[in-house]
């Protein structure tokens, strides 16, 4: 059984050197792409590229739901996500690490539930793992990175970037970053009692923190790609040193609901 996944950003699609492909069918259609699983340190781990490995994908038409049960169906039980983010906070330069603690949603029209009929409501106050965010922070300090301990993720429905006013009003907010794909990720993980952890690397100062300043994508994929190896090393480690025996809460965030649906 796999016990770990990986939900890999732009660059990371070659994270298993010498790992096999598997096609998995879901009741949401294909994932992105076929998953990979390869071994971590004698550990069995399953990843899937979120936007393709092609990057066709935009945010708002990542297949969420089938890249989250997929895994699952593979026996996935523990998911690490690492993802690029705008910085909303001067503090945080490009190339740092965050480990985020809090979420906000600001997207619109995504399938963000598995539950389309019934009242299944999962706890949601926490929404990362907390063990998954000790292992990471742990290991990034281990490493050498430039890691900060909690934040909150505000996550908007793209493809295009902030304009500069809505840039000022989320860090006015006291939010830390801006991402496209952090959710539904996280809440889907929840629905299906999975631990998520999201690694999120700063890609670029967001349009309002700076005078004149604008974020490219140009911008963001070159920073990315410069910090690809640190990040693949960083998430091997994290990978190898995650605790198999599950002590946290995520595990249980279906008890005293009655899902309409039989979890794979």
């Amino acid at each position: 059984m796999h016990t770990i996944g990986v939900i890999g950003g732009s660059g990371l699609y070659a994270l298993l050197d010498g790992a096999r492909e598997v096609a998995v069918d879901t009741p949401y259609g294909p994932p992105s792409d076929p998953l990979v699983v390869g071994d971590v340190g004698g550990r069995q781990v399953a990843f899937v590229p979120r936007h393709g490995r092609d990057h066709r994908f935009p945010p708002h038409r990542i297949p969420y739901r089938a890249n989250l049960w997929a895994l699952r169906s593979l026996g996935v039980r523990q998911v690490v996500a690492p993802c690029a983010v705008g910085a909303l906070q001067p503090t945080l330069g490009p190339g740092s690490l965050v480990v985020p603690d809090q979420l906000v949603d600001r997207t619109s029209g995504r399938a963000q539930t598995f539950h389309d009929t019934g009242a299944v409501h999962v706890p949601f106050a926490e929404p990362y793992c907390p063990v998954g965010r000790a292992t990471c922070l742990e290991r990034a300090g281990a490493t050498g990175w430039d890691v900060t301990d909690g934040g909150t993720m505000v996550v908007v429905e793209g493809p295009r970037f902030s304009t500069r006013a809505e840039s000022q009003w989320f860090a006015a907010q006291g939010w830390s970053l801006v991402n496209m794909t952090g959710h539904p990720e996280a809440v889907l993980a929840r629905e299906l009692a999975l631990c998520y952890t999201s690694l999120a690397l700063v890609t670029d100062l967001d349009a309002g923190i700076e005078v004149g300043g604008h974020v490219t994508q140009a911008e963001v994929f070159e920073v990315f790609r410069q910090n690809t190896d640190r990040l693949r090393a960083l998430l091997l480690e994290v990978l190898a040193a995650l605790p198999l025996d599950r002590a946290c809460a995520c595990g249980s965030s279906l008890d005293g609901t009655s899902p309409d649906l039989e979890l794979p």
